[in-house]
């Protein structure tokens, strides 16, 4: 099987490429090299390669950006699937899209999660690109996989966990206020990319949740990988109110994966259970990133 990544250098599509790479032909794009907001270059670039399934990994997803560079964000996160959808089409090849909790209002009580047919209705511009994005692809496609996930964290790239690593060992007697009334589940790239790995060889369509088991709040994430990590830090919980971002943020971003768990094709663990694994991987490169600067 050939299979296309886009977004190849980022956070998971680095992930995805590596871990693919073992068993398929796999040809990877960072997002300078295909850029899907450019509807030649992507219907050109798929064209020569022919491949079997184009997954899409790349996205503009700087939340607060979003908010005042609108067009990039819609540029990438709604007319590139787009572009994918259209160039996938022209091939008959399958079109796999990472998406994200964003895409709903989060308004939901806490002690209820988020299934794949429950109503949209994203805060943000973010959101709403994404949103528009997923629409673009079922509109388009006729042999599609949609992803959503949340609160992503890995090796590559920059991140909330690294953020907090690098914030606590700057100086760890410095208070840090943490938000403490948003809640998700913290989800391991490597995971997510063992997860697609797994769905590439099933007959699922349309829309699946796809992100750790149990949840978290931003504060208390933080806290168990900081303890994880042997970190010595100084962290206050506090409000989405006392943090203001420009963009609003769901209170409730927990998804239930209930189709992946259908199919018996689920590959996710607790939330806790990843971030073990991911600082026993990678605990010295964390630290010697953190360290260089």
């Amino acid at each position: 099987m050939k299979i296309l990544v886009t977004g190849g250098r980022g956070q998971l599509g680095s992930d995805v490429t590596a871990l693919l790479g073992h068993e398929y032909d796999v040809c990877s794009y960072s997002s300078k090299a295909l850029d899907i907001s450019n509807e030649e270059m992507v219907a050109t670039v798929l064209s020569r390669q022919q491949p079997e399934v184009v997954i899409n990994c790349a996205a503009y997803t700087a939340v607060d950006n979003c908010e005042t560079q609108q067009e990039q964000a819609w540029s990438v996160n709604a007319h590139g699937p787009a572009n994918l959808a259209r160039a996938v089409e022209a091939i008959g090849g399958r079109l796999i899209h990472i998406s994200t909790d964003y895409v709903f209002a989060g308004d939901k009580p806490i002690s209820e999660s988020y299934f794949e047919d429950d109503p949209v209705g994203p805060l943000s511009e973010y959101g709403r690109s994404k949103l528009a994005g997923e629409e673009a692809i079922a509109a388009i496609s006729s042999d599609y996989l949609i992803l959503r996930t949340a609160w992503l964290y890995g090796s590559q790239g920059n991140n909330f966990l690294k953020t907090m690593l690098r914030l606590a060992m700057a100086d760890p007697a410095r208070v840090l206020k943490v938000v403490n009334d948003q809640h998700g589940s913290l989800t391991w790239t490597a995971t997510l990319a063992r997860q697609i790995q797994t769905v590439l060889s099933s007959e699922l369509q349309g829309i699946v949740h796809a992100t750790a088991e149990g949840s978290s709040t931003w504060y208390e994430g933080a806290c168990y990988f900081l303890d994880t990590m042997g970190v010595p830090y100084s962290l206050t919980p506090c409000t989405t109110a006392e943090y203001p971002t420009p963009a609003h943020r769901p209170a409730n971003s927990i998804l239930e994966n209930s189709r992946l768990k259908q199919a018996g094709l689920s590959v996710f663990q607790s939330w806790q259970e990843d971030i073990a694994a991911y600082v026993q991987l990678f605990k010295k490169d964390l630290l010697a990133e953190v360290s260089e600067g």
